[in-house]
């Protein structure tokens, strides 16, 4: 199975691993632990679907782009889709033509995706305009602000694009690893400086040049191949003012000040996708699937929770009084925010969640594997 993730590297790219929670819990159904028994649904909770739309077979790693109530996401063909998120009703619909690698980036105006081909295609309420060819294969989500469209690659360069015209402004190229993974990476603004995750490096650069003013170690490599050595920095993210916390893949979680570009803290942490949180508490789960809390200001442990081991969560999303994950079997579940105990879960189609929840607005937005898309409203 291993060996089917793989692709020979290529002289413009590093090669792409294709980590997946599969992978991480075994190439077997035999082989794979049996999820903890849920039990009655405790319905501490209540929580109502307000809408459903339709957008498409998803099977690349979708990041779902909230602005205000607009909320955009995309299908693996390249349907790029923009929503109500207080109806569900469809705001425009294109096609890229191409099968996607990436996605979506959004700010509002223009819409951004990554495609197969290596190309950056750009949106403007449904009108295409302008595509730009990259040397390297993308798995992140293109970060669309201040009119420009930021792009982490998979060859640890990042290009910042005109958001008018898709021209070239800059490029800043760090040195390439042996593998990297196909597996939503770290860019963000903090004030004026783009953040991106090179490695298992937190960095911040100057929007305008490129130019690095800070870079933050939150994990270093280990092992002594290229598999034990991949160290990387994967989404989501968890972001209250300058503090950005993230996770390090299968290695730790740690929180960073953007301002002063300093490390706060870090922890061991043996997981496969990022962190969410509020001012008190970063959440997120295990391979395992255990959800541990951490205290945001110094990491101490708060709390772990075990009532949904081996059920392949999504990464978090910390809302009202709730942790609130995606599983394999298309269950939305809702864990109190004190102590991780359940709170309710709700149904979907059956088929994986396949990104972190999102919220706009007042609405919660899940979307499932077979690109089927849900608004709920929780108390």
């Amino acid at each position: 199975m291993m060996a089917r993730r793989l692709t020979r590297r290529l002289a413009s790219t590093a090669t792409l691993l294709g980590l997946t929670a599969a992978l991480l819990a075994g190439c077997g159904s035999s082989g794979k632990p049996k999820p903890t028994e849920l039990g009655p649904n405790p319905g501490l909770l209540g929580v109502r679907q307000v809408w459903t739309a339709k957008v498409g077979e998803i099977g690349y790693p979708l990041d779902v782009q909230v602005t205000g109530q607009q909320v955009a996401l995309a299908s693996s063909d390249g349907t790029v889709l923009a929503l109500d998120a207080r109806t569900g009703r469809e705001l425009w619909r294109a096609a890229t033509k191409a099968k996607l690698s990436a996605g979506v980036g959004s700010d509002g105006q223009r819409t951004a995706v990554a495609t197969q081909n290596n190309e950056i295609v750009a949106f403007e309420a449904g009108r295409e305009l302008w595509r730009q060819k990259l040397a390297a294969q993308v798995a992140t989500a293109p970060f669309v602000a201040g009119g420009r469209v930021f792009v982490l690659s998979a060859d640890r360069s990042i290009t910042a694009l005109d958001g008018a015209s898709g021209r070239r402004l800059w490029t800043q190229q760090r040195p390439g690893d042996p593998l990297v993974l196909r597996q939503s990476g770290v860019i963000l603004a903090v004030g004026d400086t783009l953040v991106v995750g090179l490695s298992g490096r937190l960095v911040g650069l100057n929007p305008l040049n490129g130019q690095v003013r800070w870079d933050v170690p939150v994990a270093t490599p280990r092992g002594t191949n290229d598999v034990e050595r991949l160290v990387d920095l994967v989404g989501r993210v968890s972001r209250v003012g300058d503090s950005v916390c993230v996770r390090a893949f299968q290695i730790g979680v740690g929180c960073v000040d953007a301002a002063r570009g300093n490390l706060v803290w870090t922890k061991p942490s043996s997981g496969y996708v990022g962190v969410h949180g509020d001012d008190r508490m970063v959440y997120g789960p295990e391979s395992d699937g255990k959800l541990v809390a951490w205290n945001r200001s110094n990491g101490a442990q708060a709390w772990v929770s075990e009532r949904l081991r081996y059920r392949q969560l999504t990464a978090p999303l910390a809302l009202g009084r709730s942790v609130i994950v995606g599983d394999e079997t298309g269950l939305v579940h809702f864990l109190s925010r004190e102590d991780g105990s359940p709170l309710t879960r709700v149904s979907t189609d059956g088929s994986p969640i396949v990104a972190a929840p999102v919220v706009a607005g007042d609405t919660l937005v899940v979307v499932t594997r077979n690109g089927n898309v849900y608004g709920y409203a929780p108390e």
